[in-house]
């Protein structure tokens, strides 16, 4: 480390740089003693230097603001906090000894000395009585360390702050800011605040030495009203939470007691503000009227006769102090059987109650009637009355089923009969089934054999019926008191059958009232039926073809109108053409024409010539020379070679080359009057012009 030197001569020792004791304490060097040749000529020997300590080094603190708390209230000798400072020097020697004193604390109050400290310890301790957050929070203590044993002449310092937080105790008990409170509610409702009760409380906010727990004391036997705490202000509610009657109570005297969540402090003592008396006042208001027995019923037999007194279904109004008046009226009466008396709630039967309605669920009829006051503003109650209707044997019964087939021989097969009644037990079965005796084919033809209660077998008694449908009465008696009775009919298709005992095809038709006579007519109608059809869309093509074929009913040569004949339609358009578009392509050449505008192209030009003269129209024309003007004018404008059109090629578009039809260049144009022009006297009223033109010689 190069820290020592040593003479080689005298073998005196020098440092070469300032030692600091808080870096290396000691060292551990040894000594060799040799001869001017290098030879030892005593044993080595071990120095042991040890470097004295000096007061260089402060006291330092390890935080430079330490935080620390004490409740308010506490005794004397009550620790707060400890602060720690340390010093680098050696601590064996007065130079690292650290002592410590408060030197200032702010505020002083309500002394100037409320804490001391350990000096060796640094352990801060309260010395006096009389903390109190309420008066002061929080104190500020400057804490001085000084090594040398605290000695302020010789030794360095250095300080540190101490927080000091006074913490909060319920020593303040809640008090009312006044000894009555009053509020008033209307009756019937809840859930309504009815007062706000404020209180003081001193301690630290929204703590629980600060929270208020109110409790109604007395006053309130049945639970109506409560006290809620309100988190923000610390009020107390009060609120409704059972309904008050105004009839039964008109006002309320509460006591309240506020307390907080947390018990007091030692040594504290409830104050005598800390209860209050609530009056609250009930107010009266309109209440609807109400049935005492909803809902209602009744047992009564059904069908008894209109205006027959049911019941009185009266309401009750809870407003004793009120003079109102009740009225009655019907809110649902299904099947309008029921009268109401809109003054006492008298109900009568306005309609024959039977059982069997499809108004009527489980037995029971059920409606609603209403009754409204005339307060202000009226209220009105809602009532049901339930009508259990007893039943009575008023429906006969009805056989089942109504229609069946038998075979035409008595066979094991027969018909199994039933019979259903509206009514219930005991006014339905056991059923009696038995046959008229008027007429007499039925009881010789027929008989009933009893199964049990409610099932019989209708069979043939004769050995053979002729096939048919055979109406069959019997008699339904059911087991009511007194007994109803109904004859019913069932229709029975006798028919041949099978060995299976199934009917035929044939014999279902036979079975069905057809002789062989009228299939054969059906047969016969439905041949000429399609006859006539056949005939008639023969007739139809028929007269379609002549109308395709059916000249024009017009001669044409009386037929000089402008009009359009329709002859026939062409078919499709030319979409279904299969015409082959290729051969149509521009020509190589020709970009004189292609440069034209698209249409009609042109490629002659006008000749240069001598114009002829038209002939001029009289001023005041003859009648008989009209004919004459139009003849010269058509003569001039056939030989005038400047009028359009001209004897030139118009272009409509271009094959191309190679194109596969035939040259047109041997066509030539004809003006010898050879041409034979007759036949435009053929092709119909539209070319009878041009064929008096041509066709007629040279006139």
């Amino acid at each position: 480390m190069e820290v020592f030197s040593i003479d080689s001569m005298s073998g005196r020792m020098y440092v070469t740089r300032p030692m600091d004791r808080e870096e290396r304490a000691s060292y551990h060097l040894r000594a060799h003693a040799v001869d001017m040749n290098g030879n030892k000529v005593e044993n080595p020997i071990d120095l042991y230097i040890y470097v004295i300590d000096m007061n260089d080094n402060r006291p330092e603190f390890l935080n430079q603001v330490y935080n620390g708390s004490v409740d308010e209230g506490s005794k004397p000798g009550t620790y707060v906090m400890t602060v720690t400072a340390n010093d680098a020097d050696d601590s064996t020697t007065a130079n690292g000894m650290v002592r410590y004193r408060i030197l200032t604390q702010t505020p002083q109050s309500p002394s100037q000395n409320m804490f001391t400290i350990n000096s060796e310890t640094g352990d801060i301790v309260t010395v006096a009585a009389g903390l109190d957050r309420e008066k002061v929070q929080q104190y500020t203590v400057i804490v001085q360390a000084t090594d040398m044993e605290g000695n302020l002449n010789y030794g360095l310092s250095n300080t540190a702050t101490a927080i000091i937080t006074v913490t909060d105790v319920n020593d303040n008990p809640p008090e009312f800011t006044a000894s009555t409170y009053a509020g008033e509610v209307p009756e019937n409702r809840v859930e309504t605040v009815i007062a706000n009760l404020t209180v003081m409380d001193r301690d630290q906010p929204h703590s629980p030495n600060w929270n208020a727990v109110y409790r109604i004391i007395s006053g309130d036997p049945s639970g109506h009203f409560t006290v809620r705490t309100d988190p923000v202000t610390n009020q107390g509610m009060v609120t409704v939470v059972k309904a008050v009657d105004y009839e039964l109570n008109r006002a309320f005297m509460l006591t309240v007691m506020v307390s907080n969540q947390a018990p007091l402090a030692s040594g504290i003592q409830m104050s005598f503000q800390a209860t209050a008396g609530v009056t609250i006042s009930v107010m009266d208001v309109n209440e609807a009227p109400y049935f005492p027995s909803n809902h209602k019923l009744i047992r009564l037999e059904e069908g008894v006769p209109p205006g027959t007194v049911l019941t009185t279904f009266s309401a009750v109004d809870p407003d004793r102090f009120m003079q109102q008046a009740v009225r009655y009226s019907k809110l649902s009466d299904p099947a309008s059987w029921l009268h109401l008396n809109a003054t006492n709630g008298q109900i009568t039967t306005a309609a024959i109650l039977d059982r069997e309605s499809v108004c009527i669920k489980n037995n029971v009829y059920e409606a609603t009637f209403l009754a409204a006051d005339n307060g202000i503003p009226p209220a009105s109650g809602t009532g049901t009355l339930q009508i259990y209707l007893i039943d009575i044997n008023d429906n006969a019964p009805e056989l089942l089923p109504k229609e069946a087939q038998i075979c035409e021989k008595p066979s094991l097969n027969a018909i199994n009969i039933t019979a259903a009644d509206a009514d219930i037990d005991p006014n339905i079965g056991p059923y009696v089934f038995e046959l008229p005796f008027v007429p007499a084919a039925v009881r010789k033809n027929w008989t009933i054999t009893r199964l049990n209660g409610d099932y019989a077998q209708l069979s043939l008694r004769v050995l053979y019926l002729e096939a048919g449908v055979y109406d069959v009465p019997i008699i339904v008696t059911d087991s009511g008191n007194p007994p109803l009775s109904n004859t019913s009919i069932i229709k029975v298709k006798v028919c041949p059958c099978d060995e299976n005992g199934d009917c035929t095809t044939i014999g279902a038709v036979a079975a069905a009232g057809l002789g062989t006579g009228a299939i054969v007519a059906i047969l016969i109608c439905i041949v000429i039926l399609l006859t006539m059809v056949l005939l008639f869309i023969a007739w139809m093509k028929r007269r379609e073809k002549e109308r395709h074929t059916k000249q024009l009913l017009i001669d044409p040569e009386d037929d000089v109108r402008d009009n359009i004949l329709k002859y026939d339609e062409e078919g499709g358009g030319e979409e279904d053409q299969d015409y082959d578009l290729s051969q149509l392509q521009q020509p190589e050449t020709m970009e004189h024409v292609l440069s034209k505008a698209a249409g009609v192209r042109r490629v002659d030009e006008r000749p240069v010539g001598a114009e002829p003269q038209y002939p001029v129209r009289p001023v005041v024309p003859h009648p008989g020379d009209i004919g004459d003007f139009i003849s010269e004018g058509l003569r001039a404008a056939d030989n005038d070679p400047t009028a359009p059109p001209y004897d030139s090629l118009l272009v409509f578009d271009y094959e191309g080359s190679g194109s596969t039809a035939g040259s047109v260049s041997s066509l030539n144009s004809s003006s010898s009057g050879d041409q034979d022009y007759d036949y435009l006297n053929d092709w119909g009223p539209r070319f009878k012009k041009l064929a008096d033109m041509y066709g007629g010689g040279e006139d």
